[in-house]
Parts: C-alpha cells; sequence; structure tokens
C-alpha cells in the first residue's frame, strides 16, 4: 500500500517571508537597505505583528537580514561572508591602483550593460538627477568630493542593474578601495592639473546609453572610461 506524502500547507507568514526573499533576490530591497517596519509589513499584508515577525526571523536565521538591537533591520550582503579582498592598505600605490581600474573595468561595464535593461523608468529618472548632480560637483568641489561624486554616480548603475551578486560585490569593492579609487583621481589631477575633459564626456556617454537602454553601449563606454583612466595613469 502507498503512502501519499502530504506537504505542509503555507501559511500567510510563509507567503511573506517567499515575498521578501524575492524582493531580496531581485534587489528591490538591496543590500544594507532597510527592511520595511514589522509594523508597515502588518498593515500592508494584513497580518499580525506577530505573523510578520515570525518571517523575518527566518530570514534573519537564513542569513538574508542582519538585525542588530536597537535599530531597524537590514538587508544582508549575502557575499560579504564569502569574500576576502586584501590590501586595502595600497590606495597610493600605482601597480594596485591599475589592478583596482582593470576590476572596474569589468564591473562597471556589466553593471551599465544590466541597468540598461532591468532600471525601472523611475529609477532611470533618479539615475539622470544624480548625474546633473556629478557635474555639477566637479565644477566646484574638491578632489575628494568629486571621488565621492563619481563612485556615487556609478554605485547608482550598480543598484539600479538589479543583479544580486553585482550589487552586493560592488557595494565591497567600492567601500573596500575607495582610497585607491579616490587615489586615482588625485594622481590623474596632479599629472595634468585639471580633470580630463576625456572623462566628462564619458560620464555623458554612459549616461546617454543607459537612458537609451542601448545595453551594449553601455557596456562598451562604461568600460572604456575605466580603462581610458588607467591608460592616462600607466605612462607614469
Amino acid at each position: 500500500m502507498s503512502t501519499v506524502k502530504k506537504t505542509k500547507r503555507a501559511t500567510r507568514s510563509d507567503e511573506l517571508y517567499e515575498q521578501l526573499l524575492g524582493m531580496i533576490a531581485s534587489t528591490q530591497l538591496a543590500p544594507g537597505e532597510r527592511l520595511p517596519s514589522e509594523r508597515r509589513l502588518a498593515a500592508g499584508q494584513g497580518l499580525s505583528r506577530e505573523m510578520v515577525r515570525k518571517a523575518t526571523t527566518r530570514l534573519q536565521a537564513v542569513g538574508f537580514v542582519d538585525v542588530s538591537q536597537g535599530r531597524a533591520n537590514r538587508v544582508a550582503n549575502l557575499v560579504e561572508p564569502h569574500l576576502s579582498l586584501p590590501l586595502e592598505g595600497l590606495g597610493d600605490d600605482l601597480a594596485f591602483q591599475l589592478q583596482v581600474l582593470e576590476v572596474r573595468a569589468f564591473l562597471e561595464g556589466e553593471c551599465a550593460w544590466y541597468c540598461s535593461t532591468r532600471a525601472s523608468d523611475e529609477e532611470l529618472a533618479l539615475l539622470a538627477e544624480e548625474y546633473a548632480r556629478l557635474y555639477e560637483r566637479g565644477q566646484r568641489e574638491t578632489t575628494l568630493a568629486r571621488a565621492k561624486a563619481d563612485l556615487q554616480f556609478h554605485t547608482q548603475i550598480a543598484r539600479y542593474s538589479h543583479h544580486l551578486l553585482l550589487v552586493s560585490f560592488s557595494q565591497i569593492f567600492y567601500e573596500r578601495y575607495f582610497n585607491a579609487i579616490y587615489g586615482v583621481l588625485s594622481r590623474t589631477l596632479k599629472k595634468f592639473g585639471r580633470y580630463p575633459e576625456g572623462i566628462r564626456g564619458q560620464h555623458a556617454d554612459i549616461h546617454r546609453a543607459i537612458q537609451a537602454r542601448d545595453a551594449e553601449t553601455a557596456r562598451r563606454v562604461a568600460r572604456d572610461h575605466i580603462l581610458y583612466t588607467r591608460g592616462l595613469l600607466e605612462a607614469d
């Protein structure tokens, strides 16, 4: 006599867990972002706060959410526990700066490709606002502020790629190697006495390609942008 294994019926808490998991996987909720509060989730889903807490506790148990006492729950960076990026202290070393640029060329090319295909119209509008701020900051601010503005533009492209691995890795990479990225801009300004005009035009090319949803062009110009800077420094 055969028996049929009964499957456990999904509860409303299970459904919320799966919904939040899907939002994390698609980076609708990106690494480092705050999870909606229990009160907001409960009101939006028509659930008790106890049921919401059960779902978020499951997310914490499997490592998708970081919980800190007295702070909002945040989406975990799933790559960070498994990735060790060494040599973050070599921000002024030219050879290391060139290696960082090589990685950036690949990373930002892929982020631009996915951003072109996956970003919503609203996200493209926000990216356009960030691009405008990038140009304004480049007109009048310090080298450090320019480096931060430049990286914020590329970080937003990565964020809107909606590719979990790219978003997670770029977040770690940019944070760990900001000194090297800043060092590249500082070295470039010292060498030429100004911000190279070619870089500003390349930012415009990246922005236009993404706004046009021309993924192949976006990938190419984003890579070429970083490799151009690398070529400027390689002659040192």
